[in-house]
């Protein structure tokens, strides 16, 4: 029986790698989903609540520590008009907004009608971080950078993110050993 095209081996006798676009594609995608869960949820389901922020929480943070360590300084640099840039930077600042509500939300009382407000207004905006990014900075980088540079980019977005989510579970680990 053939293999499937998810586990065939690329002609160097590997997986195909992702691209860099493609991981922040995924990442917002895994970020929507819990997003949308999160969403659904009512008062009565607090522990849910507070799990699914959780994740959310991991996860952007995990996104945009790669994507402002690796990706956007990538993109800055092969920026070649002023409104590159400016997609760069406005990135940032929407980066920087998310990290003021999601403190607020986690100090809410996942049981009231005001979490969900909040949570309500995270997804506004991570959802119109996500669609920007995904409407004019990835296509207008997929145009200033070459395949080979995308290649490199994601892998080292892959390998950025699998040292941040393992120094994360050493941080936990140490937590709860103390």
């Amino acid at each position: 029986m053939p293999a499937s095209k998810t586990t065939e081996p690329s002609p160097r006798g590997r997986r195909a790698e992702k691209d860099a676009i493609t991981l922040i594609e995924e990442d917002h995608a895994q970020v929507r989903r819990l997003l949308d869960q999160l969403e659904k949820t009512t008062s009565k389901a607090a522990t849910r609540r507070e799990k699914l922020l959780a994740a959310i929480e991991q996860e952007l943070t995990l996104h945009t520590r790669i994507e402002e360590d690796v990706f956007y300084p990538a993109f800055f640099d092969a920026c070649r008009k002023s409104d590159d840039k400016e997609l760069y930077y406005e990135a940032i600042e929407e980066h920087h907004v998310v990290d003021l509500v999601l403190p607020e939300l986690k100090d809410t009382d996942p049981g009231t009608d005001r979490f969900a407000a909040k949570a309500k207004v995270l997804k506004d905006l991570v959802e119109h971080h996500a669609g920007e990014e995904e409407s004019e900075m990835l296509p207008r980088a997929r145009k200033l950078m070459d395949r080979e540079d995308l290649l490199r980019l994601g892998a080292e977005m892959k390998h950025a993110k699998e040292s941040a989510r393992a120094s994360i579970l050493d941080k936990l680990t140490g937590l709860i050993r103390s």
